[in-house]
Parts: C-alpha cells; sequence; structure tokens
C-alpha cells in the first residue's frame, strides 16, 4: 500500500470538509441562523488539512523500476544521490522529487508511418561511400544509469532523448553508412556495418549518462533506380547459375553414356576372351585327346582293327565295298548263319 497516497487522501479529503464547513457557516450567517461551534470545527479541518498536506508532501514512495532526483532548495537546487525505491522522506515544501524511469525504452526510427517515435517517415538517410543513397530503420534499445540518474537529470533536464538519443543515433548511423560500399551494406558487411553503429552509439549514450542495451538495424532501403539495378543483377545470375545447372547436368549426362558404352564394350570384350579361352582349352583337350590316341595306336596297330569291329553292327552279315579300291583296314571274316550260305557279290 502506498502510505504516501494514503496522506495525500487524507489531505484532500480534510481541506475539502474545511471549505465546505466554511460555506456552511457563511450561508447560515446569510439567512440570519448562526452555526454553533462553527469556527472551532474550520480550524481543526484546516489544522488537519494543513498537517496531512506537510506530511503527504515529506513522504515520497518510488517505485522500484524508478529513481528519484530531488530538487531542493536546501543542497544547492539537487541533491547529490537520487532517491532509491521504496519509502523516502523529504522536506516539505522546499523539496520535490522527479520521477526517472530506468527500464529498458526502445527508440524506433522508419520510415513506415506511424511505426517510429515521429510520426512519418523517420528513417535516417545516409550516403554510402560510392555515392548511393540509402535508407535505414533503426532501433536503439537504451535505459537511464541508475547510478547517474543526477547526472543525467543535470546534463538534459528530462530531455535526454529529443537533446541525446536521436541526434547521436542519427550522425552515428551517417557516419557509418559512409565508410561502405552499396555492396556492402545490403550484403556481405551489413552485420559488420551494425556493430559498428552499436559500438560508437554506446560511448556516445555512456557519456550522457544513458546505457546502449542494443541496436537493432532493421531494414535498408534503397533508392528506386538502384532497387531495379539490383533485382536485375540477381536475375542474371540466377539464370547464369541455371546454365551453369544444365551444363553440369548434360556433362553428367555425356558421362554416364560414356560409362554405359565403356561397360558394353568391356563386357562384349570380356565375353570374346572367355570363348576365346574356352576355344583354347577345347583345342588344347582335343590335341591332347590325339596326343593319346596316337600313343595307344603306335603302342597297339591292332586296336583300331578292333575299335572298328566293335563300332560294326553285331548282326551284320553282308557289306559293300568298293572293287576298284584297296581295303584300308583288313575285313571281318563272315561266319554264315546256320543252314545258310554265305555269298560274296
Amino acid at each position: 500500500m502506498n502510505v504516501a497516497a494514503l496522506v495525500r487522501g487524507i489531505a484532500t479529503l480534510s481541506w475539502l470538509v474545511a471549505i465546505g464547513l466554511i460555506g456552511l457557516s457563511v450561508a447560515r450567517a446569510a439567512r440570519g441562523q448562526p452555526f454553533k461551534g462553527a469556527t472551532s470545527l474550520i480550524i481543526v479541518s484546516v489544522i488537519v488539512a494543513l498537517a496531512a498536506t506537510s506530511i503527504g508532501s515529506s513522504i515520497i514512495f518510488v517505485q522500484p523500476t524508478e529513481r528519484g532526483v530531488v530538487i531542493s532548495a536546501l543542497q544547492g537546487g539537487v541533491r547529490p544521490s537520487a532517491l532509491q525505491p521504496g519509502l523516502n522522506l523529504v522536506v516539505p515544501f522546499l523539496e520535490n522529487v522527479i520521477p526517472y524511469n530506468i527500464t529498458r525504452q526502445t527508440y524506433t526510427m522508419s520510415v513506415i508511418a506511424q511505426e517510429g517515435a515521429i510520426a512519418g517517415d523517420d528513417s535516417v538517410e545516409a550516403r554510402t561511400s560510392d555515392g548511393q543513397v540509402v535508407k535505414v530503420d533503426a532501433s536503439v534499445i537504451f535505459s537511464i544509469d541508475p547510478e547517474r540518474v543526477v547526472e543525467t537529470h543535470i546534463q538534459w533536464q528530462g530531455r535526454y532523448i529529443d537533446n541525446l538519443v536521436r541526434p547521436k543515433s542519427r550522425g552515428v548511423i551517417r557516419d557509418a553508412v559512409s565508410q561502405f560500399g552499396i555492396e556492402q551494406v545490403y550484403s556481405t558487411e551489413r552485420f559488420a556495418l551494425a556493430e559498428q553503429i552499436r559500438t560508437a552509439l554506446e560511448d556516445s549514450l555512456n557519456e550522457g549518462g544513458l546505457i546502449l542495451h542494443d541496436f537493432v538495424l532493421r531494414n535498408i532501403a534503397f533508392s528506386p533506380e538502384y532497387a531495379a539495378s539490383v533485382e536485375q543483377k540477381q536475375i542474371a545470375e540466377q539464370l547464369a547459375k541455371q546454365a551453369a545447372l544444365v551444363v553440369e547436368q548434360r556433362t553428367q549426362e555425356a558421362e554416364q553414356a560414356r560409362q554405359v558404352a565403356k561397360g558394353v564394350a568391356d563386357s562384349v570384350v570380356i565375353a570374346a576372351q572367355g570363348q576365346a579361352e574356352a576355344r583354347v582349352i577345347q583345342a588344347e583337350a582335343e590335341a591332347r585327346a590325339l596326343e593319346l590316341i596316337a600313343d595307344a595306336l603306335r603302342n597297339n596297330p591292332d586296336l583300331l582293327v578292333f575299335e572298328y569291329i566293335q563300332k560294326l553292327a553285331p548282326g551284320i552279315q553282308v557289306m559293300l565295298v568298293p572293287s576298284n579300291n584297296p581295303f584300308l583296314l583288313p575285313l571281318p571274316s563272315l561266319t554264315p548263319a546256320a543252314g545258310t550260305e554265305a555269298t560274296v557279290p
């Protein structure tokens, strides 16, 4: 419960009672109806009101998110130390307190109307090192240093946003952008640009008693002409990449076809080699068989006659031979069957 607010409420109520009693006394006196004891009641009400007002003015409750700067007629205009959260006492009527919010605050500068701290286009217009104009949207997240609230009040008198945060932020952004080329700003060095702005802005705000918590580089807008040229460049790069992919695909297809053809050729060669090796093996086997047959015949000449006879049909009785050619092999003797007479034509 805020005790200071309660006491101020009592003081207000006491003043209302005192004023009401005064008005009632005047009205009754005008009608010739004296108000007995009115003077005493009015005096008591005024005393209570003055006491409550004095006590209420001397009790100050500071919120946990605030610090209080005491403007004093007794200590050179301002107390050297700020009031801390909780109940604090000041000299009534000779000192008053200005509260300062120490939580994080965000100041936004945007090209979009109603989005920034100032209505309309409040983006930062800057020029790059190669002469291109860009518009920067940014947010500065900061807070008052709780240990330097009195110093901040003396230096800025509560106008630290208009006199410090805004002008310093815009100046630092312009200086940083001027050190980068247009292509660096929107591509490779954007994070470096944001970090450079944050570092410089941190030092500037610290000199004024503020703490920079973060700098957000929200957007960088280019002129319509440059935006169109960037778009055309990106389209050309995409087409070049697509053409390179097509070439790579055709190369892979050609390589695949070459590998398939090589595989077919290798299979044909392997098959031919296999057939040739099979024929060699077969020829070697046949030659070896003939060598064995020749050795067998060399050692036993009658073996050929025996094989020849074995091949004849078992029941053959008649054989036709040419009359004018010599016999290559001796003819077997034919034994006629019983009851018949062999005849040689």
